[in-house]
């Protein structure tokens, strides 16, 4: 038996291959939607993927602004945030929140399903998210992926 075909190839910046993936957010459930992206952007759906690397793709996402919320999270959930002064904690609704940056509530929730460390930063900054139709990446020629075909 030849022992030297079962070895681990470890995948590194220069064997990867990335590709652009275009999501439309539209009637989409905001954690189905991060979940899905999250495992785009990190590559864990590779078969090379490797933990410690950025193998993972560029998503584009647009219409952020008609994602769905179930129930009634629209005026329930809260994005909290701090100072860091005595007294400094402000939070803002969902509702709030899309009014004021339509795409701030899926980039919230993407990032918080990525690694809290320099590989999830780095990761976080393949992320493209519109809140309309248009986007400024066609001359990479994106692959559109359709969500309601993911398990």
């Amino acid at each position: 038996m030849d022992t030297l075909s079962y070895k681990t190839v470890s995948a590194n910046k220069a064997t990867v291959n990335k590709e652009w993936i275009l999501i439309d957010a539209k009637d989409v459930a905001l954690g189905r939607l991060a979940s899905i992206t999250a495992k785009f952007l990190r590559g864990k759906y590779k078969p090379e993927f490797t933990p410690h690397v950025d193998c993972g793709d560029n998503v584009i996402i647009i219409n952020a602004d008609k994602i769905k919320l179930t129930g009634n999270k629209w005026a329930d959930k809260e994005y909290i945030r701090h100072s860091g002064y005595p007294g400094g904690q402000k939070s803002i609704t969902a509702e709030e929140l899309m009014k004021k940056k339509p795409t701030a509530m899926v980039e919230k929730a993407v990032k918080g399903m990525l690694p809290k460390n320099r590989l999830g930063r780095a990761i976080f900054s393949n992320l493209h998210v519109y809140a309309g139709e248009e986007h400024k990446h066609e001359a990479q020629k994106p692959k559109t992926i359709n969500l309601n075909e993911i398990k």
